[in-house]
This record gives structure tokens, sequence and C-alpha cells, in this order.
């Protein structure tokens, strides 16, 4: 059985990878881009930076600064009369996973119309955009280097999955030294985003030995480094391989699919608006203890790449390891509960099964080792308030 790899046509890693992009948009053909970003990094000077760097080789950048942290069908909306108003032939996604969600959104709506819902999850969108060319300025997403996109509607309170080659960036320019800045509760829910990523990825039922290969070593890279960089953000060393890792991880799961933890993380979301990467976060333990059983032999392998069990430790010791270390991981990153977050009780259990639906809708817990059933997801919702 073979399986089809999707990514990037062009892929600039390392420090200083985005100063690259004059060269890679004359590669491409490029003149005219549109950068979608956030308020954020225009006041961090990383646009102002781009468009220095642009403007030295005559090409004159505009800026849609209006994204949103979870982008929203309103959201993306705006982003889209922008680009329609402009003649862009390309867009430059700066930022964390939202903005470079809302670019590639923006980017299908853009060229060829309708409205989100047209182009959600079973749908597969192979049609192709206005090119995006990705620089991500977080280790966690992967965003850059996959073909899916989430954007959530604000009516319904539903984050809707969206798939397919179109949503794939023509160009990743991952430069780890955009991190460096990143503060502390940012750098932990979206390195355990990237872990849960790759873990995803190798317990999936569609892992294949590609996605294999890219979620081992991204596992390799991530969890022995998650710590270094929340508590050291000035650490290049740790920086550098959160980086690389959470690219891995977008490149594993791109091909296999992610599971449980983002079916049931993408309702928390949307209902609560809890930062994707933190509700993934919340989930990691209580998921996994609940699929091991239908997993070891892969679980125990993601232990022994994460270095938290060794080659002669059993099945079942790598296991508790692993779930000791994904508790600990929650406790020394404080990543909070539901009820910590601050989410109103009552309308979290209300939610409950209407959340359980969704997850099951979005097709994500089909991937899992051990398929749930609404009332099981339900039960781990409890469990995890």
């Amino acid at each position: 059985m073979s399986n089809q790899i999707i990514l990037p046509r062009i892929m600039q890693v390392g420090e200083g990878a985005s100063k690259e992009l004059p060269n890679i948009l004359t590669s491409l053909h490029c003149k005219r881009p549109l950068i979608i970003t956030d308020k954020v990094m225009v006041e961090l000077g990383y646009v102002s930076t781009l468009q220095e760097d642009l403007s030295n080789h005559r090409m004159f950048a505009d800026v849609f600064d209006d994204t949103v942290p979870e982008p929203t069908v309103a959201s993306i909306q705006a982003g889209v009369d922008v680009a329609r108003e402009g003649d862009y032939d390309c867009i430059v996604a700066l930022g964390g996973g939202s903005p470079i969600d809302s670019a590639k959104a923006i980017s299908i709506l853009a060229r060829f119309g309708g409205k989100m819902r047209d182009y959600k999850f079973p749908r597969i969108v192979n049609e192709e955009g206005i090119p995006v060319i990705a620089i991500p300025t977080t280790a966690g997403t992967g965003s850059e280097v996959t073909r899916f996109t989430i954007i959530t509607d604000e009516v319904s309170d539903e984050k809707m999955l969206c798939v397919g080659i179109g949503f794939m960036p023509i160009a990743a320019l991952v430069d780890y030294s955009l991190t460096l800045t990143l503060p502390p509760r940012i750098t932990a829910d979206t390195g355990i985003d990237a872990l849960t990523h790759a873990i995803e990825a190798y317990v999936s039922q569609k892992a294949n030995p590609y996605s294999d290969s890219q979620a081992l070593a991204a596992m390799r890279l991530l969890a022995p480094n998650l710590r270094t960089s929340y508590n050291d953000g000035a650490n290049k060393a740790a920086r550098e391989a959160m980086m690389l890792g959470s690219t891995l991880a977008g490149i594993a799961f791109s091909s296999a699919s992610v599971a449980l933890v983002h079916g049931m993380s993408r309702p928390i979301g949307a209902a609560f608006h809890v930062p994707h990467g933190l509700s993934n976060a919340m989930l990691l333990p209580t998921v996994t203890e609940f699929s091991i059983p239908a997993a070891p032999e892969r679980y125990a392998d993601c232990a022994r790449a994460m270095k938290v069990a060794s080659a002669i430790d059993s099945t079942e010791t790598a296991n508790t390891k692993l779930l000791t270390e994904l508790r600990s991981l929650s406790v020394q990153l404080q990543v909070p509960s539901p009820s910590q977050f601050g989410i109103d009780r009552e309308q979290f259990y209300k939610l409950m099964p209407t959340m359980a639906v969704q997850a099951m809708s979005s097709g994500s817990p089909n991937n899992n080792p051990r398929v749930p059933t609404a009332e099981e997801i339900i039960t781990l919702y409890e469990k995890l308030w």
C-alpha cells in the first residue's frame, strides 16, 4: 500500500530563514504580496522588518493585521475583502497557527468565492488558491506544512475542519529566531500542541512508515526541550529543537491525521474560547490513558522516543512512565483544567453532549486507536473537568 505525501514546494529551515523571503518570492515569480498577520507581530516589529526586506528588492507589501486568535467566519471574510481589493499575486502568512490558518482560508475564498462552510470536511479542497508563503512564529501548530485549516463558525460555535491540497502553503520559512520572544504560556501551549501532533500521528489508524519517521523524530526533539524553552526562552538550542520538532510533527499529522485529542479539543475551543494548543494540552493525559489499551506498543514507542522510557523497559512500564511524564508536564507547565481556566461548570456539563457530537462529526476520533462512542467522549469530558 502506498501513501501520498504532500509538502510545500519550498522549505527554508534554520536561523534567518525569514530573511530569504524576497529570494523565495522571486523564485516563485511573485511580486505583489499581501502580508496576513496579527497586531502582535506588528507591535514586535516583525512585519516592518519583512516589509523593509521586501522593499529593498522593489517588492511592496500591504498588510492585513486583523486576524484573531481563533479564526472565525467573520474575521476570514474581512481578510477576503482586502485580498480581493488588491492585485496580489501571493500571501505571506506571518504568525502562529491562527494567522497561517486564516491566510489559507483567505487564499481559497478570495479566489473561488462562496462561504467557509462550503469548504468544510468531508469536502476535499484541491483547488489552488492564491499562493501562501508561511512564516511561523510559534513552535506548535505545524500549520506551515499541513493541508488543514480550522475556522470557527461563530453562529453555531462549531470549529470547522477544512482539508485538501488547496490549503498547503507553497513555501514554508521556518526560522526559530522568531520564537525567542515568545512568553512562557504560549511556549507551553504550542509546545504541548506539537507533542500532541507527533503522538497522535504515530498512534493514528492512518499512520504509515513515512509519518512514523517524522513523528518519532519530532518527539525526540520536542520532549527533552519543552521544559527548557518554557523556563529559558532565550535558549537558542532548545528553541531550534522545538521549532524543527513542530514542523516535523506537522508533516507527520498532515500525512497520518490527528485523533481523539483534537476531536475533543475543537469543541472546547469553539464553545469556551480556549486557545487550541491549551485545550489540547488539557486533554492529552486523559485521552492517552483512555487510548493506551488499544495500542500499547505504539504508545510505548512514544515513551522511548521521548526519552522517558528505555529500550529495556517493558511495554507496560513504558506506558506507565509516559502517563507520568504527560501529567508531570501539565503540572510543571501550569496547564489548567477547564475549571481552573474559568469555565462555568454548569455550562460545560450542559454542552458536553453537543461537544461530543461535534467531536465525532470532525472525523478525528475515528483515527484514534481506540475509537470512542459519543457516550465515552462525554465520560472523558467529565473526567477532564
